[in-house]
């Protein structure tokens, strides 16, 4: 999970980026260049510097090449598609859930029964007051301190948004009133989950869980393989929690790899 503060530090950073050994990697018909960060604080394991392997902001990436990127680990973050790219640490895994394959847990089946009031719907990526209001209050409820505190709706749209992806925004509705958002991109091989923000008050709902089990579902309706989850950190409490849907892939070495429970 890239939040706009990391993403727009990346972009200041950026000026005068220093090549990477991936530069000029053949993805697709044309090279794309890599470029890597300077090292700044780790956002998800305090004490620790990070680093980003970036492709190169002035190529549009588009779904067919995302497509091909997050095999490989990579991730967005707005017009950023970036990949954990640290000297000394590889706590950053990469997962993917295979949807045919996935047998959700006991709690997980309750947190479905219980949401199925919710009408889910697909609404272009755009800035809606009433989206934003509740990015505000989730923010503040789960991030508060962390540099987040006072977002604005221009960085806000700039961590949504890309330009050349096919995104979509889900909006989880109970009687008209918005519950939750799932920020999702529709690739050619499944979807990935880019974040996802829901109403604080409504923790017994497991929001956050639903919007997930909610997509996983989806997939497998569309005949599609995967539902990438992004970045599990094993040592991070906030991104932990991606070990709870089984069997799921990790990426390391290079190759992906099936883990059952």
């Amino acid at each position: 999970m890239t939040t706009p503060h990391s993403r727009l530090a990346w972009k200041n950073q950026l000026t005068n980026p220093k090549p990477s050994d991936a530069q000029a990697d053949t993805l697709g018909a044309k090279p794309l260049n890599f470029y890597i960060t300077p090292a700044h604080p780790c956002g998800y394991l305090p004490g620790r510097a990070a680093t980003s392997l970036i492709a190169d902001l002035r190529v549009r990436v588009d779904t067919r090449l995302y497509s091909l990127l997050i095999n490989y680990g990579f991730r967005r973050s707005g017009e950023i598609i970036y990949r954990p790219q640290c000297q000394h640490c590889n706590a950053c895994v990469p997962v993917r859930i295979p949807a045919a394959d996935f047998k959700p847990r006991r709690n997980q089946r309750r947190i479905w029964q219980r949401n199925q009031d919710l009408r889910v719907e697909r609404v272009p990526v755009a800035f809606q007051d009433d989206h934003f209001r509740l990015y505000q209050r989730y923010i503040a409820s789960r991030h508060s301190g962390g540099g987040m505190d006072h977002v604005n709706p221009e960085h806000y749209i700039e961590f949504i948004k890309s330009a050349g992806i096919d995104a979509g925004l889900y909006e989880f509705r109970l009687d008209g009133q918005l519950l939750a958002v799932a920020v999702t991109d529709h690739l050619t091989q499944g979807w990935s989950a880019v974040y996802t923000f829901f109403d604080p008050e409504q923790a017994a709902r497991g929001l956050g869980t639903f919007a997930i089990l909610w997509q996983i579902d989806q997939v497998r309706r569309q005949g599609l393989t995967w539902l990438y989850l992004g970045y599990w950190i094993k040592e991070c409490r906030k991104m932990s929690y991606k070990d709870q849907y089984m069997p799921m892939e990790i990426y390391r070495d290079n190759v992906w790899l099936r883990i059952d429970t």
